[in-house]
């Protein structure tokens, strides 16, 4: 089977974890910072997991998962050992058009969550189509010691001089963009010098458009 990349925007989206262990910790985290409106139902929690409900940050339904604890979601993700309970959530998400992720038991979901390295706004996603999850963990190993900070820092930067130029209704081809970010740009970054970096990109960005 292969899967279709894709990252989604669930700021502000109901999203349900089935589970309130180890692995339902780490699913809450990572939604909550992506900003979703989690849902937990789970009859013991991780304590890890008791501060953000105690808090109001996540809602807690204190018991095993029943039928009907899917409506009104978006998504759901299955962080239990128990099969049955994966079977039962899928069968509830194909009823109610709700993708499911059940955590190492593929033919249970609707999709896979890949290996991710994160530098600031930068996400790189490693998949190996469910055929090796150790191969992705080496692939985000290797990610993770070659994307530094700088490149988080040249991503902010070609944020912001992109905004810059659409708000003056500037387009600039996607080659010139990508000679632009440079090794010189990346040095510049990586000294401190971020000023002339954004010149210096500006510059590179620029003066190609003039010559059309």
């Amino acid at each position: 089977m292969r899967y279709y990349p894709v990252f989604l925007n669930i700021a502000g989206k109901p999203v349900v974890v089935i589970g309130g262990g180890e692995v339902g910790l780490r699913k809450v985290e990572g939604l909550l910072d992506a900003g979703a409106q989690v849902t937990i139902v789970s009859p013991t929690l991780h304590p890890g997991l008791e501060p953000l409900v105690a808090q109001g940050t996540v809602r807690h339904i204190a018991r095993a998962y029943a039928s009907g604890d899917l409506e009104g979601h978006v998504l759901a993700f299955v962080g239990t050992d128990d099969r049955t309970v994966n079977a039962a959530v899928a069968r509830e998400g194909k009823e109610r058009g709700v993708w499911v992720n059940a955590v190492d038991d593929p033919v249970n979901c609707d999709f896979i969550m890949p290996g991710v390295v994160q530098r600031g706004d930068l996400i790189v996603a490693v998949c190996t189509s469910g055929g090796s999850p150790a191969m992705a963990r080496k692939m985000r190993e290797e990610l993770e010691a070659f994307l530094t900070e700088d490149h988080a820092r040249m991503l902010n930067l070609a944020a912001e001089v992109r905004q810059e130029l659409r708000d003056r209704d500037v387009v600039i081809d996607p080659e010139v963009w990508n000679a632009a970010l440079d090794e010189e740009m990346r040095r510049l970054l990586t000294e401190g010098h971020r000023e002339e970096a954004k010149q210096r990109l500006l510059r590179s960005l620029l003066e190609p458009a003039k010559e059309r």
